[in-house]
């Protein structure tokens, strides 16, 4: 399980999750942060993988395919925002 209302505290921007969903390798910066929150905007390197979850704010991004502790990952800023 994870939270559903991360927030990263280096863009402010809320975290959002897609499951069902990887990111695309040619994913980089300026797209996340050009298209971010638009959902009709990030499909287009949205690739579609059962079991797996794509995240993004406006300045990091993770596709996730097996249990994995993000704490871990130094350079995420993402905490819980609302709990």
């Amino acid at each position: 399980r994870t939270c559903d209302q991360l927030r990263c505290t280096a863009c402010d921007f809320r975290v959002s999750l897609f499951d069902d969903y990887i990111w695309d390798q040619s994913c980089d910066y300026l797209f996340f942060r050009n298209n971010m929150p638009e959902l009709r905007k990030l499909r287009a390197k949205m690739i579609k993988k059962k079991g797996a979850r794509a995240y993004a704010c406006q300045c990091s991004w993770r596709s996730i395919a097996e249990l994995t502790d993000l704490q871990t990952e130094q350079q995420l800023r993402w905490v819980c925002g609302k709990h």
